[in-house]
């Protein structure tokens, strides 16, 4: 353990007025704690089938300002994207890391789309992620972060695209947790991953209304947030 993490967590007991190590009943009572998390309150109106939570997401998605489109394949990803970037009068030039969803794309059918596979620099104005999970019951998006998803992509360029297959649509955020406690990849119990070191959860682009209550887009990160939502394979 480093110097500067250990000082935190002797800082953190000293504000919890520890001063040694915890008794076996206490130990016991947090082990039991991690191993059997108990669900927080969850709203009733998120028991809904698989498309009527596809369709309760878009519309609260579409509340905060994201825009989103549905399309039918991974096929039809680059033509939406490069149709998105044209109506916005966008550059064609986007910037993304490599993923499970975004390496199934066929990018080369729209040749100019210009795809650089890296973290994105201050210059770039189009990031393209995939979302660990979409959660109906805000039309929030939920992102790990980790190789295949540096943060910087979530909230460096100006315009966000995510690409989120509809099985990926969860009631809330206990399933979202529910997905990170069982150290699955994006619920996936064949693919297990190392935990995230960050959890993002994004509803809508980045906004404010702190001057004269006047809301602001782009006020700390992307001022456009671009959701495909596509048929799960």
């Amino acid at each position: 353990m480093s110097e500067q993490r250990q000082t935190i967590l002797n800082n953190v007991r000293r504000s919890l007025g520890r001063s040694g190590p915890l008794d076996k009943e206490k130990i016991a009572a947090l082990k039991d704690r991690i191993s059997t998390p108990k669900r927080n309150l969850i709203p009733q109106r998120t028991s809904l089938t698989s498309s009527d939570l596809i369709t309760l997401f878009k519309d609260m998605a579409e509340g905060v300002f994201a825009s989103v489109e549905e399309v039918e394949s991974l096929n039809d990803i680059p033509s939406a994207i490069t149709n998105y970037l044209k109506k916005e009068n966008l550059p064609s030039q986007v910037v993304m890391s490599s993923d499970q969803v975004l390496d199934s794309i066929p990018w080369g059918e729209q040749p100019l789309l210009g795809i650089s596979n890296r973290t994105p620099e201050r210059d770039d104005m189009v990031s393209v992620t995939s979302a660990a999970a979409g959660v109906a019951e805000t039309g929030t998006l939920a992102m790990f972060s980790g190789p295949d998803h540096p943060s910087t992509l979530n909230f460096l360029p100006e315009t966000h695209v995510v690409v989120l297959p509809k099985d990926r649509i969860t009631k809330n955020y206990e399933d979202v947790w529910d997905m990170i406690r069982n150290n699955n990849a994006m619920g996936d119990p064949s693919q297990k991953k190392d935990m995230p070191r960050t959890v993002n959860f994004i509803t809508g682009p980045s906004r404010s209304g702190d001057i004269e209550q006047t809301l602001l887009l782009g006020a700390h990160g992307p001022r456009r947030l671009h959701i495909i939502l596509v048929e799960s394979d």
